[in-house]
């Protein structure tokens, strides 16, 4: 089973034939209120460090502050520089919106763990333990990690996204349509505070 998951995710991601996905086929996650003066969408990879860094320090604090008091609405969307990160991004979807959020807080905590392992057999083991340990069973590990069109559509979500907002590095991030790169939280918060006081 590890053989042909990894085998097929790796023609999915890699193929040269590019999908094409429909609006609404794939679900931004997301934070805080739909309605919040402001919005944030992040674009990370599950295999990034700086995304891990962006989640274990920043985003705490983001969440805390704004997020939380409903003055700003997160968005989460994966970029898939590797399969291994739209293996990681597949467990996190299949654990449901609910737990979306607690899942990618655990993938980046042990993201030097998972991402590290081995080869694809291992870290795919590895993704599993994460995925069990977010609250999955294994049915539902099985059926995610073995569904190729669902892979299919979070690419070509993925490589539209990227395309449409010129996403070349993670994490990146766009406040109200402008495009920014990683900074620390307090740089985020005067941009906050600008875009709240216009």
């Amino acid at each position: 089973m590890l053989r042909t998951l990894v085998t097929t995710a790796a023609a999915v991601l890699f193929s040269l034939s590019m999908a094409t996905a429909q609006e609404g086929d794939i679900a931004d996650m997301m934070q805080g209120s739909f309605d919040a003066k402001v919005e944030i969408i992040e674009y990370a990879s599950y295999t990034c460090p700086h995304c891990a860094s962006f989640h274990a320090g920043p985003y705490k604090d983001l969440k805390k502050d704004y997020v939380d008091t409903g003055k700003v609405k997160f968005v989460f969307r994966e970029v898939y520089f590797d399969r291994f990160g739209l293996w990681a991004s597949m467990i996190a979807r299949c654990a449901g919106p609910d737990r979306f959020f607690g899942m990618t807080d655990l993938l980046f905590k042990e993201q030097s763990l998972w991402s590290r392992a081995g080869d694809p057999a291992a870290i795919v083991a590895e993704l599993r333990k994460i995925g069990l340990k977010g609250g999955m069973d294994e049915a539902q590990l099985n059926a995610c990690l073995e569904d190729a069109d669902n892979a299919q559509a979070l690419v070509a979500w993925y490589q539209e996204n990227a395309e449409r907002d010129n996403v070349r590095s993670t994490p990146s991030f766009l406040i109200n349509g402008e495009p920014y790169s990683n900074m620390n939280y307090a740089d985020f918060s005067a941009i906050i505070k600008e875009k709240l006081a216009e």
